[in-house]
């Protein structure tokens, strides 16, 4: 079994793919590259691109993940009787296509050139009660959208969630951080992670929600820090999008979280300032208060996850 680095990108599809473009830009995020059928956006960080958008009817189509290698690929390909393709999205390299057991793309790409980064324009030095590295210069937050950094996590509804946590583990090598229980000894879903071993990796890359039903619940863009967050906060409220629920801190990951709702009501989320977990960090049982509480900002509204 391989273990895959990270989440890579999400896949949908939307009827018009100038208003998609028109909204990722406000998000944060900068155009990798667009033809007349697809539409690719890239963050900061050094990666080809982490959201796509095929032209067509709108929804949710799937997802990727790193490997470490080629080599990888190929051991992947031969253990489940797939083929390594080359991969005709932005950044090349190699893929390997697999569907879920509720039906979703899910590739696994290697071998991409990598884009330099680009420049995180909020450069901003913090002071709090105890370390105050900032003397002599006030700080200003410049207008305008976040600067999304990268993919950090999906979420997405399943039919049966043992099924799908099997096969992602089985297949991935992802780990479980925290399972979450409905009632004791009644699983719900969990948030799985990457495992990198000693290395620390965000607390969780998928979450899969059993709510007997596939369908996208939301996909969350890291973004530069708190201020940059609030800042794409207000540049959103001004352009007129739809706010789903924020500002906020999970309990679970302890992410400030901000989501909204893209031109055809796919939530995405900006975060900052989440949990690293490495093999040192034992799984744990939490239950829905833990799941949909917040340590401040506002309660969920009954429409989160629709």
């Amino acid at each position: 079994m391989i273990k895959v680095t990270d989440i890579a990108y999400v896949r949908f599809r939307a009827p018009d793919l100038d208003e998609m473009e028109k909204f990722l830009i406000e998000f944060g995020m900068v155009r990798a590259q667009r033809s007349d059928t697809h539409l690719h956006m890239r963050g900061t960080d050094a990666h080809p691109f982490v959201h796509e958008t095929e032209k067509g009817e709108a929804g949710f189509v799937g997802l990727g993940f790193f490997a470490e290698s080629v080599a990888d690929l190929e051991k992947l390909a031969g253990e489940h009787g797939l083929a390594v393709e080359d991969n005709p999205a932005p950044g090349g390299g190699k893929i390997v296509r697999f569907t879920d057991p509720n039906g979703f793309p899910v590739d696994v790409v290697a071998g991409q050139s990598a884009p330099e980064k680009l420049p995180v324009t909020r450069k901003l030095v913090h002071n709090d009660g105890d370390a105050r590295a900032r003397a002599g210069q006030p700080l200003r937050v410049a207008a305008g959208p976040s600067q999304v950094k990268r993919l950090g996590h999906c979420v997405i509804n399943v039919t049966d969630y043992r099924a799908s946590e099997a096969w992602y583990k089985e297949r991935f090598g992802l780990v479980t951080s925290d399972e979450i229980e409905i009632a004791p000894g009644a699983p719900l879903g969990a948030f799985l992670r990457c495992d990198r071993g000693p290395m620390h990796v965000d607390h969780h890359t998928l979450f899969l929600v059993g709510t007997g039903q596939p369908g996208f619940n939301h996909a969350a863009f890291e973004v530069a820090h708190f201020d940059d967050l609030m800042a794409g906060h207000q540049h959103l409220e001004k352009a007129g999008r739809r706010h789903e629920w924020g500002v906020g801190r999970h309990i679970l990951g302890s992410q400030i979280f901000d989501y909204w709702r893209d031109p055809w009501g796919h939530t995405v989320e900006h975060w900052t300032d989440g949990d690293l977990f490495n093999n040192e960090t034992p799984p744990e049982v939490r239950g829905l208060d833990e799941l949909m509480g917040n340590q401040w900002g506002p309660d969920a509204p009954p429409s989160m996850g629709s």
